[in-house]
């Protein structure tokens, strides 16, 4: 298992990604936006294989309060199935813990359960 991406809400996107363009030498993917939920999302690869997803969605709180704040989101784990995404999710649910959503295919190909940890935290569980 490794760590697959940290997810980073942002107000902007382009400017984020071009400071880690430029100071961290990431290379930046297309963008992926959905026009329902308002998301919106480019991943960043850095040259040692980590990722980090930059995001933003119309109702944001920056305040940090509550919903979806500025800052770190999420944090993705890579289990390399599906089969493996589908029995952590199910092992982590009946131990009591929050299941947000999934297990699913997203509209940007992930496969993935979105779980907390006892403190509330997200953890995104992908292929």
């Amino acid at each position: 298992m490794k760590i697959e991406h940290v997810g980073l809400f942002v107000k902007d996107i382009e400017k984020t990604v071009k400071f880690y363009e430029t100071y961290f030498d990431a290379k930046s993917s297309g963008k992926y936006h959905n026009p329902v939920s308002t998301f919106s999302s480019r991943f960043l690869s850095f040259p040692d294989g980590a990722r980090l997803e930059v995001c933003n969605r119309d109702d944001m709180n920056p305040h940090r309060t509550s919903g979806f704040p500025l800052g770190y989101m999420h944090i993705g784990f890579s289990l390399g199935s599906k089969e493996a995404v589908d029995a952590l999710t199910a092992r982590i649910e009946t131990d009591g813990y929050r299941h947000l959503s999934g297990p699913r295919t997203t509209g940007d190909g992930y496969y993935e359960s979105v779980v907390c940890d006892p403190e509330g935290n997200q953890i995104e569980l992908t292929v």
